[in-house]
């Protein structure tokens, strides 16, 4: 059966992950989270005190790069896999908002960037790949045969982010949330290196007001077309 790669792009909180799980899941594809890969890295720079809230040593990091490993692994329990760093699973250490408030910044780093870039476009040397994050259908991916770009208004995007926080215990304010997704919409736009932008060949999906069952089947049509 003829298989494609599916580049997901888009803002903070709009569900990219939530979608390209739903699509390799039914497609029984492969799902590449790169925005876990990101969060990882700037899990492990806060680890070693290379960045909190007034410093942030980027010459450290940069010569820490070739100590940091990262792999997924598959979890049948919850249907994906989950991002490990240096063999400890850090998938519930690396979703909160401490790290958060600092990933932009860190996948800002053009050396980061292209350690991760590498090994993503490793994950899709085969096809049958779905991989969401901020540059996948711009540097990742630039052939992959459909590409979507997920926006959201906003205020939608934080409460959305404060609810899911909130549902796993977090103690955070849903001003501290929505301060966070505009601040990092504005570093993901405008960093020097690979800014989300919007790819020409890429469709835009607004789901400020879809349910999610709606978007799965809106894009799962295009995926159809595609394979057609």
């Amino acid at each position: 059966m003829k298989k494609i790669t599916i580049a997901i792009d888009g803002f903070s909180s709009t569900g990219k992950s939530t979608l390209a799980k739903q699509l390799a899941a039914y497609l029984g594809y492969t799902y590449v989270d790169t925005g876990a890969m990101y969060r990882a890295v700037t899990y492990y720079a806060m680890q070693h005190d290379f960045i909190n809230t007034t410093s942030f040593d980027k010459e450290k990091l940069i010569d820490s790069l070739k100590d940091i490993r990262l792999h997924f692994v598959f979890n049948p329990e919850i249907g994906y896999a989950e991002m490990y760093l240096n063999g400890q699973n850090v998938e519930r250490e690396i979703r909160t908002i401490e790290v958060s408030q600092f990933v932009s910044q860190i996948a800002e780093v053009s050396e980061v960037r292209s350690k991760l870039v590498e090994q993503q476009q490793e994950f899709g040397n085969t096809k049958g790949v779905v991989m969401d994050g901020r540059d996948i259908g711009t540097v990742v991916f630039p052939n992959a045969e459909l590409k979507l770009f997920m926006t959201a208004s906003p205020q939608i995007r934080a409460e959305r982010r404060y609810q899911e926080l909130i549902a796993k215990g977090e103690n955070v304010s849903f001003e501290a949330v929505f301060e966070n997704v505009v601040t990092r919409d504005a570093i993901d736009t405008t960093r020097s290196d690979s800014p989300l932008i919007k790819a020409d060949d890429a469709i835009e999906l607004d789901n400020s007001h879809l349910t999610r069952e709606e978007q799965f089947m809106r894009v799962l049509d295009l995926v159809n077309q595609h394979l057609k």
